[in-house]
């Protein structure tokens, strides 16, 4: 598989990155202008991470974290909230049961679309009645819903 970057140029026409990207995005084009009638062509592509957006959605979860009353360990919350908002592996436990695993949100596991699909997901998780009923088990329910509200409004 070959990868390539590319930028749009003073010109308005995108080119491939340096000169091994020139090769490439050359190749890429060549392989599209060639393509039979019927023949496929697979290829992905990669939208960079927003440092800031990153940022923002580490400093939501330190919130969240610094207010709840369940979890005395940050990663632990990080990776309960994961397990809530559907990032993760499910797979045969120790004694077979299913056990979650948290999938990884490292900085190149996941490009800029799909880290914003996970922060959409991440912030529906800590609104739903489960969540709140879990990390502010004192809390009654409109409350709770007013404090993750204020929590949240500042990230959303």
């Amino acid at each position: 598989m070959s990868d390539v970057v590319i930028f749009k140029g003073e010109d308005g026409k995108l080119q491939g990155l340096g000169e091994k990207g020139a090769k490439a995005w050359a190749k890429f084009q060549k392989a599209v202008r060639e393509l039979e009638v019927g023949e496929t062509l697979k290829f992905s592509w990669w939208a960079p991470r927003s440092p800031g957006f990153h940022r923002r959605h580490f400093a939501m979860l330190a919130q969240v974290f610094d207010s709840q009353e369940q979890f005395v360990d940050p990663e632990h919350f990080r990776m309960w909230v994961q397990v809530g908002a559907g990032f993760c592996d499910i797979v045969p436990g120790a004694k077979g049961k299913p056990v979650a695993i948290p999938k990884s949100i490292a900085w190149a596991k996941l490009d800029d679309v799909e880290f914003a699909e996970h922060h959409a997901k991440v912030v529906e998780f800590l609104r739903s009645r489960h969540a709140l009923r879990f990390l502010w088990p004192h809390v009654d329910d409109a409350n709770a819903d007013q404090m993750i509200d204020a929590l949240l409004n500042e990230f959303l």
